[in-house]
């Protein structure tokens, strides 16, 4: 293993995430025509404002399941309601654990995440413990995220992890990725969207350089707000994006391959 502080991913010749790419021109992007479907494939419609409601979840729930999105995204309280929302659909339920802070014990997050994946849920996203990070103290972030793996594996649920790139160092996101390997995360995932920024297609890049070579997925989320920003994470080695703003999503992609087919 690379020591972590100096590891390099070297450059990777990224093919299509589900049939997209950001293509390059003469330094000019292009954004190429995409089919809504193979989006939505990719998209967990997320809805994690503390004052959603329970009318709010329940058309989250409507527009997942009318545009077979992979996944929706809701805080602990109303994945009861998602379940019921999107019985008989191939929908994946998601719930936040540790959210949005990652400041919570590490028993508490994983007796969280039992909870709600004995609720319904089939992913969980959990929050890295960022001080314990930043104070040097890797015993504690991996026996934290290790907690939350062990359950999501022994229970069939996918584990998430959230690293909130925008409050580390590039060396802090190398080690942060590693560990979720050693712990047996399913996916590191750019962000909460809660903090001061979201994922950068630099934060992707770095990631999937460290963690797609061991099979784990990458969440980009936070800050997604076109197709271009969509389609540049997606190139840069993302395999699921995180988003409140999948509608949108999906009509520019509808617009783009309407374009594409008339010229």
């Amino acid at each position: 293993m690379p020591d972590l502080l100096t590891f390099t991913p070297r450059p990777r010749n990224i093919k299509e995430a589900a049939a997209f790419r950001l293509f390059f021109s003469g330094g000019r992007s292009t954004i190429p025509a995409v089919q809504p479907g193979q989006l939505a494939s990719l998209i967990d419609h997320t809805l994690l404002q503390p004052e959603a409601t329970e009318k709010d979840v329940r058309r989250l729930c409507r527009e997942a399941r009318t545009h077979a999105f992979a996944a929706v995204c809701v805080n602990p309280c109303y994945v009861h309601a998602a379940v019921v929302a999107l019985r008989g659909t191939n929908v994946g339920i998601c719930s936040v654990v540790g959210f949005p802070l990652g400041a919570g014990l590490p028993d508490i997050k994983a007796r969280e995440a039992r909870r709600v994946i004995a609720l319904g849920a089939t992913e969980v996203d959990m929050v890295l413990a960022l001080g314990a990070l930043k104070s040097g103290r890797r015993d504690l972030v991996l026996a934290d995220i290790a907690g939350v793996a062990g359950v999501c594996r022994r229970q069939g649920a996918l584990c998430k992890v959230i690293l909130e790139t925008c409050l580390l160092t590039r060396a802090e996101k190398i080690i942060a990725a590693r560990l979720c390997i050693e712990a047996g995360a399913h996916f590191v995932k750019t962000s909460t969207g809660f903090g001061s920024g979201g994922a950068t297609v630099a934060d992707v890049r770095l990631l999937a350089g460290i963690v797609a070579p061991a099979g784990l997925g990458i969440k980009a989320a936070g800050g997604i707000r076109s197709l271009a920003d969509a389609c540049a994470l997606l190139a840069a080695g993302a395999t699921r994006l995180g988003t409140s703003r999948g509608l949108q999503l999906l009509a520019e992609a509808r617009r783009a391959s309407r374009t594409a087919s008339a010229a």
